[in-house]
């Protein structure tokens, strides 16, 4: 076979041990995953009620222009219906995005550390890949910038940035849009947009209209609870959804998916509930931190950062063997941290006395 010699040495996406083999490896009867930044509360009551009320026509393709789902998120957003494309997760959408921009002519510019699938996708396509590191834990745009050229394809935002929960500032993000030439693709990953509370963040669909070159990327997965089902969408000028179009697979969303996205953004209520709570969780780890002065970076998504100046995999392992499933700093570029997502009251109050007992550990052995 005449692999792509670039797929030779790429590793494949690697997930997080499930909490059926957690259970079994350790003998423990209760798990809690803090681990992929789910939404600790599930899904709004509305979807289970139209995901009973659903009949199973297995045997049928789901509607290949979601037209359902479609009209609902527009009308959500204020936007147009061909102003939205769809995704099984907006992961599918970044490989999208690649495969029709990227090639072994071009190169592509993203922060570092940040999402690994911008880097992932164009190590497939073969691209040039220039990663500009964070500045305490943030986008360096001036950096990124600078970096462009005339090859440039596509320059990733990642606001907030998986795995710091920084964001980039309106003011920031304005600047930065005028000077990125309009022939490349600027893609604003807002996996966590729901959760931000910050008074400078950025009106991300106002700026569509503004910047040709946008596109915006948002999911189902995080707050609104849908992880399994997989929808993802972007947001972007018509030209640009009809240009990505066909690279879309056909029938990418499942019909079960539409409809519970279509129930979710009904319910709106659900959400606002979810996002203060994630704030209450917050303030329980902020407090922990400052009371034992561990560094973090402050988040605007549903996960912290911690620091625990040791070797984040002893943290993972520890916590693991406590019954709780976090993060291990050395896979996301901070090998002294782990990412912790922010769960229920409960949920936090134990895998913060799981941490004391660590740092308790810790300093006996100092």
């Amino acid at each position: 076979m005449k692999w792509k010699e670039q797929l030779l040495n790429l590793t494949p996406y690697q997930p997080g041990k499930s909490i059926e083999q957690v259970k079994k490896e350790f003998g423990l009867d209760k798990i809690v995953k803090l681990a992929s930044n789910e939404n600790p509360f599930g899904c709004s009551e509305k979807v289970l009620f139209t995901m009973n009320q659903s009949p199973s026509f297995f045997a049928l393709y789901p509607d290949g222009y979601a037209t359902e789902l479609r009209s609902v998120l527009a009308n959500h957003l204020s936007v147009e219906e061909e102003q939205i494309i769809f995704g099984n997760g907006s992961d599918e959408i970044i490989q999208m995005i690649s495969r029709a921009l990227l090639g072994p002519e071009t190169n592509t510019v993203m922060a570092v550390p940040t999402f690994p699938q911008y880097k992932h996708n164009a190590v497939i396509e073969g691209a040039e890949i220039r990663e500009i590191p964070l500045v305490n834990g943030e986008h360096d745009l001036d950096a990124m910038l600078a970096a462009i050229d005339e090859n440039t394809a596509v320059v990733w935002v990642c606001s907030p940035n998986n795995p710091t929960g920084n964001y980039v500032n309106e003011s920031s993000l304005l600047s930065f849009l005028k000077e990125v030439p309009e022939d490349i693709l600027v893609v604003l990953d807002e996996a966590y947009y729901e959760y931000v509370v910050a008074d400078d963040y950025y009106k991300a669909l106002d700026l569509i209209s503004q910047f040709k070159n946008l596109i915006v990327l948002r999911t189902f997965s995080k707050i609104y609870g849908l992880a399994s089902l997989r929808v993802g969408y972007g947001i972007a000028n018509p030209e640009t959804i009809r240009a990505l179009e066909p690279v879309r697979e056909p029938f990418n969303v499942n019909k079960f998916a539409q409809a519970a996205a279509s129930a979710a953004i009904g319910d709106q209520q659900f959400i606002e509930s979810c996002r203060q709570k994630n704030r209450e969780g917050l303030e329980q780890f902020y407090a922990f931190c400052k009371k034992h002065g561990l560094q973090y970076f402050p988040s605007q998504g549903n996960f912290i950062l911690i620091n625990f100046n040791a070797d984040s995999n002893e943290v993972f392992q520890f916590l693991l063997e406590k019954g709780y499933i976090v993060r291990s700093g050395k896979a996301l570029g901070f090998p002294g941290s782990v990412r912790v997502t922010i769960g229920s009251r409960e949920q936090n109050e134990g895998v913060l006395e799981a941490m004391e007992q660590y740092l308790v550990k810790q300093a006996a052995a100092l």
